[in-house]
């Protein structure tokens, strides 16, 4: 039998072990899943903070806390994540969704209206359904290596209300036609650095989806030289890069003979997305 707690005896206890286990927004955390287990929202909680919890209730929710204090990340065991005000199903198969990313579609948006659009290493989907979704593009292709990847993006489609053409292929391979707009967040990690990254990122997102080569560039390498095959004239070339990047895929642009080469900042001023106009 657990004690009789109450909700805000057990969101408490919550916070403490992810507090001891070294999670950084522990107590948001605990809040999130507390969330989760309940359906209750803050104001309902905040009514019923002081009621005693069942005993399902708290097994539920210790459960879901031990889970977190391994490392897991919040949204693999929530499911979700919202990216540019839309909700996205995710899975260990694919990268959770950033606020970095969100640096590549904000650029791209007031380019989109009526153009097709290729979403290379689409993974959740998140690039290739807000684009479509919020910039009213006239179609969208979104490609991806993993089959387990794809089968997620495809489910982010269908709830929200995107239609898009999902094609397996590695970068280029399977790809046809031609695109107004090719965006691309791909795996950019240096290989040496994976290890160092956080328990959350190393333990449990995708090394495919993470690991760039040597230097972290490789895939840059070829999606600037290849994408001029794909690209309209005038279309544009815009990829996610890692923080101290900008200066090496911009380089790389040139070389591949893109015009109007341009690096845009995240909210923490880094280097976040590279873009070039197909000549």
């Amino acid at each position: 039998m657990q004690d009789k707690l109450r909700f805000q005896d057990i969101l408490n206890k919550g916070k403490e072990i992810l507090k001891q286990s070294g999670i950084p927004c522990f107590d948001t955390d605990a809040w999130y899943l507390l969330e989760y287990a309940t359906g209750m929202g803050r104001a309902e909680y905040f009514l019923k903070r002081e009621e005693t919890a069942t005993e399902e209730t708290i097994t539920k929710y210790l459960k879901l806390i031990d889970t977190r204090a391994s490392h897991m990340p919040l949204q693999y065991i929530t499911g979700s994540q919202e990216f540019m005000g839309l909700k996205f199903k995710v899975s260990p198969d694919v990268l959770v969704p950033r606020q970095d990313t969100e640096t590549l579609v904000e650029y791209l948006l007031p380019f989109v209206k009526g153009q097709d659009i290729l979403d290379l290493c689409t993974g959740s989907g998140c690039i290739a359904v807000s684009l479509l979704k919020l910039g009213g593009a006239a179609s969208c292709t979104a490609s991806d290596y993993s089959e387990r990847a794809l089968g997620i993006a495809r489910h982010n489609a269908e709830i929200n209300g995107a239609d898009i053409k999902f094609v397996y292929s590695d970068l280029f391979k399977n790809i046809t036609g031609t695109y107004g707009i090719i965006a691309s967040n791909p795996p950019y990690i240096r290989t040496s650095v994976i290890d160092t990254l956080m328990p959350e990122v190393k333990g449990h997102e995708p090394l495919m989806a993470l690991d760039g080569g040597q230097d972290g560039l490789y895939f840059y390498s070829i999606i600037s030289r290849e994408a001029k095959n794909y690209l309209k004239p005038g279309g544009i070339l815009a990829v996610e890069t890692g923080y101290d990047q900008g200066e090496q895929v911009s380089e790389m642009f040139k070389e591949s003979g893109y015009n109007d080469i341009c690096v845009r900042k995240d909210l923490s001023g880094n280097d976040r997305v590279v873009a070039g106009v197909m000549p």
